[in-house]
């Protein structure tokens, strides 16, 4: 679930820091940087590991700070495919089960990867499993807050680096009524909602025997 990663990155520190000693100073940078942060194509960054090597510092005409290329390994949380995860359910929806682990909530179980057959109860907005017995069929409902273990069978990085419109250089185009209307405002539109997607989302799996409730298995 969590990997160790090496990373290079420059450093800048400020001149209020030159008191402080170099490599307390650098890792205080680092972990403001990253820590909470996802990296593309990296994963989510937890926590400095250790400090691998600290390259010449630099101060560049016109700006008092110091620049240091710095050699690290991070803390990254990055399930592999197929791995084993507990969570606890967040939410549920037609689209399927959300899932979170306290500090990562963009889990998503689909309903084509529940238990089959499963339904979806409007009225309590829960995912429910038909179970079968011999006694006939019941609903094992998924409720929020419960303990729920599932399958990561993808992962999913949407790069949410700012870019700007792609119609900015266009000139805006007068209509009717003294109104100026503004070409591109759909791609805007478009580019506005991609910004609002997760940049790292998981996808999981319980249809398998074994995954599911945990209160399921242990009952």
């Amino acid at each position: 679930m969590f990997v160790l990663v090496a990373m290079t990155d420059t450093v800048r520190i400020p001149p209020w820091n030159f008191e402080r000693i170099l490599d307390d100073a650098v890792v205080e940078e680092l972990n403001k940087k990253l820590a909470n942060k996802v990296v593309y194509n990296i994963g989510l960054c937890i926590c400095l590991f250790d400090l691998i090597k600290m390259e010449d510092s630099y101060v560049f005409p016109g700006d008092g700070a110091s620049h240091t290329k710095v050699h690290f390994k991070y803390v990254v949380f990055r399930p592999f495919l197929d791995e084993i995860v507990v969570g606890k359910i967040r939410s549920c929806g037609p689209e399927g089960v959300q899932v979170s682990l306290g500090f990562f909530d963009d889990i998503i179980i689909p309903p084509e990867s529940l238990q089959q057959p499963s339904k979806f109860d409007e009225t309590e907005q829960v995912w429910a499993w038909e179970y079968e017995t011999d006694d006939g069929t019941h609903d094992l409902f998924m409720d929020i807050g419960e303990d729920i273990r599932f399958r990561v069978i993808d992962e999913t990085f949407v790069d949410t680096t700012p870019t700007g419109p792609s119609n900015a250089g266009e000139p805006a185009t007068p209509s009717g009524s003294g109104t100026v209307t503004v070409s591109g405002t759909e791609s805007a539109v478009q580019e506005e909602l991609q910004k609002k997607q997760a940049p790292y989302t998981l996808t999981g799996s319980i249809s398998e025997p074994g995954l599911g409730l945990l209160s399921w298995w242990n009952s």
